[in-house]
């Protein structure tokens, strides 16, 4: 994330959670580097499991301070659906 970005953050929490399009969750961290905010642990792994391959678009939207909506588009610019599949409970948010 630019850090222009997150200049909407009260603070920038150094855990999200991703929720997709089928409401499932997934927790990852973030840490600064290189002057942005970039998703580390967790990261991925989400993107294995939600086969998010070259060529593919991903768009964030800030649902709360904490929560970032995740929408993912593969090479033809349709949505990929994601349900909730068998992934790795660390990384699982709690609702």
């Amino acid at each position: 994330m630019p850090l222009d970005f997150t200049k909407h953050f009260v603070v920038v929490s150094t855990e999200f959670k991703l929720r997709n399009n089928t409401g499932c969750s997934w927790k990852v961290t973030v840490k600064l580097m290189n002057g942005r905010v970039t998703l580390d642990q967790g990261w991925a792994t989400y993107a294995a499991v939600h086969q998010i391959k070259i060529g593919y678009m991903v768009t964030f939207k800030l649902l709360t301070s904490d929560t970032l909506k995740v929408i993912i588009f593969d090479d033809d610019g349709i949505e990929v659906v994601n349900k909730c599949g068998k992934h790795d409970e660390a990384f699982a948010a709690k609702e």
